[in-house]
């Protein structure tokens, strides 16, 4: 803000100019110019432009996450882009805890590796709903077995796996999980001042709200940053048909597992009846041996059977499909 004139120097400044002492042209050609500071030691190597790329392509791969995950958790989970900025690799470093879910993904056929880091009370929840649990983080940070690291890079997997279709639009990669790291010394992809750009997701599974953090170094992005603009990334997009789409959604509802059981007959006994059942005593059912049986999905009365016997194991034949409408 500049300084702000009494009104005996603006007189004075008035009856400078009627007079001629000063001259107008003079003084505009006097002004100095606005000068922009500049620090070389955190050179500007992502515009604008590049992170509102970014953005669009891990929005892309957040929906892919939103779909993917429930098929391991079995539970709802919401995935959008929070922020996205750029800083240098020590910055990144410095802020992060200990212990740290830290996957190393090597970017081919791009020159070095990409970063993905996992809050642990996410890493903590989905360890919790795959081992039979409700879901829940603990109260208390702590190192990580063997066995909960082993599940953890299960999943690391598929979230490298699902970086293949929101990155086509500018390269077709085919990345890798090189490896997994918890301590963030041994994270060290890159050099310390060395600037790369971070796009923070939120992630809510269930109750369970946390970030996953996307490193990527500009020595990696190098080669496709004139890819990385908006124009670029509209031009090439291609529409989805149809069909491709009900072929993406029939494949990730065949990963689903669904109980399926086939009802002999119902009986009602007593209970001490059933405590002295013994091998060998026979229980009268409501159905005769040729009655086609029911065959349950889930709790959905679905088929009709006829009971057999596949090899060494027991099967089912199909006779007849239970419509909704019947």
């Amino acid at each position: 803000m500049g300084e702000v004139l009494s009104q005996n120097e603006i007189d004075s400044l008035l009856q400078a100019l009627s007079t001629g002492e000063l001259d107008v042209d003079q003084m505009q050609e006097s002004e100095e110019k606005q000068v922009k500071d500049y620090d070389f030691s955190r050179p500007t190597k992502f515009s604008k432009e590049h992170l509102r790329t970014l953005e669009m392509i891990f929005e892309h791969y957040g929906r892919l996450i939103s779909t993917n995950l429930p098929v391991y958790l079995r539970k709802n989970v919401q995935v959008t882009v929070a922020s996205s900025e750029t800083v240098t690799f020590s910055e990144f470093t410095n802020a992060l805890s200990n212990p740290v879910i830290l996957g190393i993904i090597n970017f081919a056929p791009l020159n070095g590796t990409i970063i993905l880091d996992l809050a642990t009370n996410l890493g903590y929840a989905m360890l919790d709903r795959m081992l039979g649990g409700s879901g829940l983080p603990l109260e208390k940070s702590r190192e990580f077995s063997d066995i909960e690291m082993t599940i953890i890079q299960k999943i690391l997997i598929m979230f490298t796996q699902l970086l293949r279709d929101p990155w086509r639009n500018v390269i077709d990669i085919s990345p890798v999980l090189q490896r997994l790291e918890t301590n963030p010394q041994f994270a060290q992809v890159i050099a310390p001042n060395d600037m790369i750009a971070i796009v923070t997701l939120n992630m809510k599974i269930g109750d369970v709200e946390g970030f996953m953090n996307i490193c990527l170094p500009f020595f990696t992005l190098e080669d496709v940053m004139d890819k990385l603009n908006t124009r670029y990334w509209f031009s090439t997009m291609q529409e989805s048909h149809d069909e491709n789409y009900e072929m993406y959604i029939e494949t990730l509802i065949r990963k689903v597992d669904i109980p399926i059981r086939a009802v002999l007959g119902k009986s009602t006994i007593s209970v001490s009846d059933f405590v002295n059942l013994q091998v060998g005593d026979c229980i009268r059912l409501d159905s005769k041996v040729d009655d086609d049986m029911n065959v349950f999905v889930g709790n959905i009365k679905k088929f009709t059977a006829l009971p057999g016997a596949e090899k060494d194991s027991y099967a089912v034949r199909i006779t007849s499909v239970i419509r909704e409408e019947e």
